[in-house]
Parts: C-alpha cells; sequence; structure tokens
C-alpha cells in the first residue's frame, strides 16, 4: 500500500489537508517518501479525564492532536516517530474499553478505540509500520519506555504513604519514574533523567532512592574510585530529604511492581487496599485507512 501511494497527487492532497488543519501551530508533514495511511478519533486517557483526540498514521510517524473543529481546525500537534513505539494491549476497564499503551522513550500513555473490530485495526496497521520501519533501518525495537500517568481520578490518596488524602489544597503530584499519583511530602526530591527532560524533574521518594543508588553504582563501575561525593549531579540539592517513614515500609504498603495498567482490578479496589492498610466515553468516528 506504501508503495502504492508513495509520490501520488491524492497522498499529497491528503498530507496537505492535515498540515492545514493544524495551521501554523503545526509542523510541516509532507516529506518524499511520506504516505497517510489512516485517521481516525481515539480516546485518549489524560491526567484529569479521558479526551477525544484525532490521530493520523504515517508510514514513520503517529500524530495526533487537539480536536478544535473536525475535519476543519486541530491544534496541539504531537509527533511520535513509529521506530521509538511499542504497543501494548491493555484489558477493559469500568471507564475504557478496547484499550491499548502507546510507549515511547519520553512518554507513554493509553488510548481506547470505538469498538474491538477497531482496536484491531489500529493495531495491525500500527505493527504493520513499526515492523516494517525498524526492518528498512535496521534498528531494533526499544527496551526502554516512559512510565505511563496514572490518571488522578485513579485514586483518593497517596499511592507511596497511602494515608495522605488530596483535596483542593493538597495537591496531586505524578512522579516522573513510575506514574504514581503522590503527594508533595513523598515528592520532594527531583532527578536529572536526560531522555525525559534537560532539567530535573519530579519524583517519589522511593524512586529517588532508587534513581541515586543506580547512579553510585554506575559511577563506581566506571571509575573504580571511592563513593561519590553527597553532592549529585542528578538531582536538586535543596529539594530536603526522605520522609520520616522509610521507602521500605511504604513499599510494603503499596508494591512498586502493582500494575495498574495490565490488571483488570478496578481503580476503587486499589483504595480499598490502602484503606485497609491505614485501620461516559465520548463519540468516536470510526477509524479510515486506505
Amino acid at each position: 500500500m506504501v508503495d502504492h501511494l508513495v509520490n501520488t497527487e491524492i497522498n499529497s492532497q491528503r498530507i496537505a489537508a492535515v498540515e492545514h488543519c493544524f495551521g501554523a501551530s503545526g509542523q510541516p508533514l509532507a516529506l518524499p517518501g511520506r504516505v497517510l495511511l489512516g485517521e481516525g478519533i481515539l480516546t485518549k486517557e489524560c491526567r484529569k479525564k479521558a479526551k477525544p483526540r484525532i490521530f493520523f498514521l504515517f508510514n514513520d510517524l503517529l500524530v495526533y492532536g487537539t480536536i478544535v473543529i473536525n475535519k476543519r481546525k486541530y491544534s496541539s500537534q504531537h509527533i511520535i516517530p513509529l521506530n521509538e513505539v511499542t504497543l501494548e494491549t491493555l484489558p477493559d476497564t469500568l471507564q475504557m474499553k478496547n484499550r491499548w499503551m502507546i510507549k515511547t522513550s519520553k512518554k507513554s500513555f493509553v488510548v481506547s478505540a470505538a469498538s474491538l473490530t477497531e482496536r484491531k485495526e489500529w493495531l495491525n496497521h500500527l505493527e504493520e509500520c513499526i515492523r516494517h520501519l525498524l526492518s528498512k533501518t535496521g534498528q531494533q525495537p526499544p527496551t526502554e519506555h516512559a512510565a505511563p500517568w496514572i490518571p488522578d481520578k485513579a485514586t483518593d490518596i497517596c499511592m507511596r504513604c497511602t494515608h495522605t488524602k488530596f483535596s483542593t489544597l493538597t495537591r496531586r503530584h505524578h512522579c516522573r519514574k513510575c506514574g504514581f499519583v503522590v503527594c508533595g511530602e513523598c515528592s520532594r526530591q527531583r532527578f536529572l533523567m536526560p531522555r525525559l527532560s534537560p532539567k530535573p524533574l519530579r519524583v517519589c521518594n522511593l524512586c529517588y532512592k532508587q534513581l541515586v543508588a543506580e547512579k553510585n553504582k554506575a559511577e563506581e563501575h566506571l571509575s573504580q574510585a571511592k563513593p561519590a561525593d553527597s553532592s549529585l549531579v542528578g538531582y536538586d540539592p535543596s529539594s530536603g530529604d526522605d520522609s520520616d517513614r522509610s521507602d521500605e515500609d511504604k513499599l510494603d504498603q503499596w508494591p512498586t511492581d502493582t500494575e495498574f495498567y495490565t490488571t483488570e482490578v478496578p481503580w476503587s479496589s486499589f483504595h480499598r487496599i490502602a484503606e485497609k492498610q491505614n485501620e461516559k466515553q465520548p463519540q468516536h468516528l470510526k477509524a479510515v485507512f486506505v
């Protein structure tokens, strides 16, 4: 199909139409050899709530954005190279059905289709494009992925200490390493993760300890010298010390390897677990593939 459409007038027109919809705020998408294979509306699981987003599948890119006026105007363009993408099918939840996760080294997120058939079409086309692109470039599939952020609505309490309740005054934060929803006390640390950002990012206390330990081990292995000085480069030294409760205690209370996305257990069950320790989908338009 790619060979059939490449360098054709209809393909150029379709790509130009997508560029026009994103306007000046979007990046140019036309490139020799690039083919627009399909488009459709998927529900993206965002931090606050699930929202409809327009997705465009090219033979080398996945592009998505916010719908202002469908078929006429889009904003907030995001471009993901397909050679950086890994896909993972997820079970249904009460909130979302026909889900899968799009994982990259910089960002991972969950989307859902209007039907099981549509999800299958998206996954088949994505997997085929990824496989063809990796074969063409000789690259290996990516092995490191950013953690998806657990949605705010998933929990009313901190997922680390499990006793701080969120409210208008007590804000939710997200650990950039594990994606957990945590309170300010449990996420005072910052650590430099270059593949995510050039600046130190907020991490929970448990991930911070693990990251520092990994950094120290790597430095000792390279230098074969005495232990590194306490003023590590990878974090903000003014961010404060760990809380009084040990991270080992927190780990016992809420396992770090709990699979919030791959389990069929509803979010409310995790709330009940923590409490014991301390005592409508948007309308879709069917995807169109050429």
